[in-house]
């Protein structure tokens, strides 16, 4: 009962500190998630912790997610991540020797699933901003084998899910999130294991490239400069797919914001009235990350924990010298001004 509290509790502030981060979360057919049978979740992974986090407070149910093990090093960290379904998976940067370990957690997803859980797998392996689905790696194939070895009958659903975003290390961003149709298995079993295997990766990844602004690796940088010189929307991976295979005949432009200079302005009156967290963010923390894919997850913490935090230490003091209502006049007008700056 606590742990189901503590989840719910948890969910929903992260979906405030969402709905406050980005200008827009679009999420499309949802309702491709099956409810009440084991799920396997199949996404595209860009934007670090932020990719999991989006994926946990749109769908309906709680899910456990694979996480890289780097970042569980810390015992006080590791218990928070496992209290929120996070499970470590290692990858041979993590050391050679720790890779064994990936059994346990084959063992430990494969026995989720046949209790009707859902799992979430970024199949890529690692994060990357590039507008491309990386070859995917075996290891969530081998989850899905030995769940239906355990348990032939086992009605497994796997759901490809892509993320686009608009532009994933900038502040204010925007998402799209795009479930697929969920993968028949049946149509892989008359197959020789490795080579259903094989079968397996390569649909998985056709359906992530359909449901993401995929552009190809071997040409990637050229064709990029096209898409943004064609302004097109990132968000709609079918119209910028089409777009490329058609040679860039047939491109959809995104709309372009009538109040570019008026946001630029409101997010300065912003930043003034969370300075001191904003300090914090570019002169302390910003510069300390070593990896692109991480800069919209270190800010997005700071967005939820110094921010509240400094806003609420100004508002007591403003409640306590001038009065209540002085206090939430500002603290309402400093909300007012975040969703206007983040939403127009």
């Amino acid at each position: 009962m606590l742990k189901e509290i503590w989840l719910h509790t948890v969910r929903a502030y992260i979906r405030l500190g969402l709905f406050f981060y980005y200008k827009k979360i679009h999420t499309v057919n949802f309702d491709n998630i099956p409810q009440n049978k084991p799920v396997l979740i199949l996404a595209n992974h860009q934007n670090a912790l932020l990719d999991a986090l989006i994926i946990a407070t749109k769908t309906k149910q709680f899910s456990y997610f694979l996480t890289r093990a780097s970042v569980f090093n810390s015992p006080l960290i590791s218990h928070i991540l496992k209290s929120l379904r996070m499970i470590p998976v290692y990858r041979i940067r993590d050391g050679i020797k720790t890779i064994t370990k990936n059994h346990t957690i084959f063992k430990t997803c494969s026995n989720l699933l046949n209790n009707n859980e859902s799992v979430v797998i970024f199949p890529e392996g690692n994060h990357n901003l590039k507008r491309t689905v990386r070859p995917l790696s075996k290891g969530f194939t081998r989850i899905i084998f030995e769940s239906l070895q355990e348990n032939p009958s086992l009605e497994l659903q796997l759901v490809p899910v892509g993320l686009n975003y608009k532009h994933a290390e900038k502040f204010v961003d925007e998402v799209s999130v795009y479930v697929g149709d969920p993968i028949v298995l049946s149509e892989f079993a008359n197959y020789e294991k490795n080579e259903a295997v094989l079968k397996l990766k390569d649909y998985v990844h056709q359906s992530l490239s359909k449901l993401t602004s995929h552009i190809p690796s071997d040409d990637y940088e050229s064709v990029l400069k096209k898409l943004d010189a064609l302004h097109v929307d990132f968000l709609n991976p079918k119209s910028v797919n089409l777009c490329i295979s058609n040679d860039f005949k047939e491109c959809l432009s995104k709309k372009t914001s009538k109040f570019k200079s008026f946001k630029t302005v409101l997010l300065w009156f912003l930043k003034l009235n969370i300075l001191l967290p904003y300090a914090v963010w570019k002169l302390l923390l910003e510069p300390k990350i070593k990896e692109i894919e991480f800069v919209s997850t270190f800010r997005f913490v700071v967005v939820i924990t110094l921010v509240p935090l400094y806003l609420l230490i100004i508002t007591w003091y403003l409640v306590t010298s001038l009065g209540v209502f002085i206090g939430l006049i500002y603290l309402l007008l400093v909300l007012a001004l975040a969703l206007i700056a983040v939403k127009v």
